[in-house]
C-alpha cells in the first residue's frame, strides 16, 4: 500500500498535472459563472483537448472543469441573481439577498468555502469506498452487466421529469444512435448508408453537439441581450469562526450531495435543493431562509459540490456514468483506450488512485483560486454574448475535427447540434438520450453475450441473484414515477371534488 501511494504522488505532483488542474479550474469557473452555461458544456468543450495527451493530465484538467464548473454558477446566482448551473438555484435564494443587503463578497466567500468542504469530502469517501465496490463488481459476469446497464437505462425514467413520455422518447433516440454502425456479434450493418458510419456514432461530436452546439443555438437567439452586474460589492469574506460554527449544517449537506451522486442519474440540482431543504427543517429560523440566510446558501453549495466525487464512484468502479458530466467522462477515458470498471482498478491501482487523489487537490487549487480570482469572475458576466458565441463555435468545430481528423465528425456535431435544439424546444430532456447513447451498446453486449452463455435461455438473468435484484431495482426505477404521478394526480382530483363540494 506504501508503495502505491509513493506512486500517487509522484504521479500526481508533476508540473503537468498541477497546470492543466489550474486551467480546467480557471475555464470550468468561468462557464459556470455564465448564466445558462453549465459544467456539462464546459466539459463537453475541453474534452477535445484531451486528445493526444496522457490519461491521467487529461483527466485531471476535465476534473477541474467539473468541480470549477459546478461552483461557478454560485457567482452568478449571488450577484444578479441568476445561476450560472441549474445546480446554483437553490444558491440565489439566499445569495442574491445577501448581495442586495452590501454582503456580496461575504455571501461569494462562504459559497466558495462550503463548496470546497462539500467537495473535498466526496473525495475521500470516493478514495475509501470506490475500491470495496470495484472488489464486489469483479464477481459480476455479462449477466451481472446486462443487469446493472439496465438499471442505467431505467434511471432514464427517474430524471425526466413530469413527462416520462418525453422522456422516454428521449432514451429511444439515443438506443436507436447507439445501434448504428456493425453488430459486434454478427458482423452485419445496422441503419449505414455511408462508410463514415461503419464504426457507429463517435462520442466525442455526439455530446459536443448536444451539449454545446445546442446551447450555442439557444444562446444566439438572446444575442443582443446585455449582461449586467451588480455595482455595489463588499469584499469582507465570512469570519472562519463562524464558518466552523456551521459545521454541522455542511456535513448534513456534504452528506446529502455524496448520497445522491453516488446514485446515478440524479445530479448536483436534485442534491442542493434537498441539502436546503433540510438545512431550513432543521433551522430555529425557518422564517429567515429565502431573506439572507447563510445556512441556506451553504448547504445548497456544500451539496452540489458534494456530488462531483460521489458520481466517479459509478463511473470508475462498474462503467456506469453517474450523471451527464460523468457521461462525457466516460468518453474521455474511452478515447484514450480505456474502460472504467472493476478491472481498471484491479489492473491499474496507481492510476486510479492517482485520479481519485488529484480530486482532493483540485478542490484546494479551487479555494485558493476562488479566493484570488472572485472579483476578476465576477466580471465574468459582463462579456457580451455576440463575442462569447463566435468563440464558441470555433472552439466546437475544431473539438469535433480533432478526435478523427474527421471533416463528417464536424457535420455530425451539427446534426447533433439541431436535434439537440428541437427536443429542447420541444421540451424533450437530453440527458436520457445522452444515457442512453453510452448504455445502450453495452446493454445490448452483455444481453447477448449472457443468453449465449445460457444456450439461448433468457432465465439465466432471474436466476443469478444480483442480477435479479437489479432487475427487480430497475422495474421499481421505471415504474415508481409513474405511480407517483398518478397517485399525485389522483389526490390532486380528490382535493378538488372536496373543496367543490364545501
Amino acid at each position: 500500500m506504501l508503495e502505491i501511494l509513493g506512486t500517487v504522488a509522484s504521479d500526481l505532483f508533476t508540473w503537468q498535472n498541477i497546470l492543466f488542474m489550474n486551467l480546467g479550474l480557471f475555464a470550468g469557473i468561468i462557464i459556470g459563472a455564465l448564466p445558462g452555461l453549465t459544467a456539462t458544456l464546459g466539459v463537453a468543450l475541453l474534452m477535445p483537448m484531451t486528445f493526444g495527451m496522457k490519461m491521467v493530465p487529461g483527466i485531471v484538467l476535465l476534473l477541474g472543469v467539473y468541480c470549477g464548473g459546478i461552483y461557478g454558477g454560485s457567482i452568478t446566482a449571488i450577484l444578479i441573481k441568476t445561476p450560472g448551473t441549474p445546480a446554483s438555484a437553490a444558491t440565489a435564494l439566499d445569495g442574491y439577498p445577501l448581495a442586495q443587503e452590501g454582503r456580496a463578497g461575504y455571501a461569494l466567500d462562504a459559497a466558495l468555502k462550503a463548496s470546497t468542504f462539500g467537495g473535498i469530502f466526496s473525495a475521500f469517501v470516493l478514495i475509501f469506498v470506490a475500491p470495496q465496490v470495484a472488489r464486489f463488481a469483479l464477481t459480476f459476469s455479462a449477466v451481472e452487466y446486462f443487469a446493472l446497464s439496465l438499471f442505467g437505462l431505467t434511471i432514464i425514467s427517474s430524471i425526466s421529469g413530469k413527462n416520462q413520455v418525453k422522456g422516454l422518447i428521449s432514451g429511444m433516440l439515443g438506443l436507436l444512435v447507439s445501434c448504428i454502425g456493425i453488430d459486434p456479434i454478427n458482423g452485419t450493418s445496422r441503419f449505414v448508408f455511408r462508410t463514415d458510419l461503419l464504426a457507429g456514432i463517435d462520442v466525442i461530436p455526439a455530446m459536443i453537439g448536444l451539449f454545446a452546439i445546442t446551447e450555442i443555438i439557444n444562446k444566439s437567439r438572446s444575442v443582443f441581450k446585455e449582461a449586467g452586474i451588480m455595482q455595489k460589492f463588499s469584499s469582507k469574506g465570512i469570519p472562519a469562526g463562524e464558518f466552523w460554527s456551521k459545521i454541522g449544517n455542511l456535513l448534513r449537506s456534504s452528506f446529502i450531495g455524496t448520497f445522491i451522486g453516488a446514485v446515478p442519474g440524479t445530479g448536483a440540482t436534485t442534491a442542493s435543493f434537498l441539502a436546503y431543504n433540510e438545512a431550513k427543517r432543521v433551522s430555529k429560523s425557518k422564517e429567515t431562509f429565502g431573506t439572507g440566510n447563510i445556512d441556506g446558501l451553504m448547504a445548497s453549495e456544500a451539496a452540489n459540490n458534494g456530488v462531483t466525487g460521489a458520481t466517479l464512484i459509478p463511473l470508475l468502479t462498474l462503467g456506469i456514468p453517474g450523471d451527464t458530466v460523468t457521461a462525457i467522462l466516460l468518453g474521455a477515458f474511452m478515447m484514450q483506450g480505456v474502460t472504467p470498471g472493476p478491472l481498471l482498478i484491479k489492473n491499474n491501482p496507481e492510476t486510479i488512485y492517482t485520479i481519485m487523489c488529484s480530486l482532493l487537490v483540485v478542490n484546494i487549487f479551487m479555494l485558493l483560486q476562488g479566493k484570488f480570482f472572485v472579483r476578476i469572475f465576477a466580471n465574468v458576466t459582463r462579456i457580451p454574448v455576440a463575442l462569447l458565441i463566435p468563440l464558441l463555435v470555433n472552439l466546437c468545430m475544431l473539438g469535433s475535427y480533432a478526435g478523427n481528423n474527421s471533416v463528417f465528425d464536424v457535420k455530425l456535431s451539427i446534426i447533433f447540434g439541431i436535434i439537440g435544439y428541437i427536443l429542447i424546444l420541444l421540451d424533450v430532456p437530453l440527458t436520457p438520450m445522452v444515457i442512453a447513447m453510452v448504455l445502450g451498446d453495452i446493454c445490448e453486449n452483455n444481453l447477448r453475450r449472457g443468453v449465449a452463455m445460457a444456450s439461448g435461455s433468457y432465465m439465466i438473468f432471474f436466476k443469478r441473484p444480483i442480477s435479479l435484484v437489479l432487475i427487480i431495482i430497475s422495474a421499481i426505477s421505471l415504474l415508481y414515477p409513474m405511480v407517483r404521478t398518478l397517485i399525485d394526480d389522483a389526490r390532486a382530483k380528490k382535493n378538488r371534488n372536496g373543496e367543490k363540494s364545501e
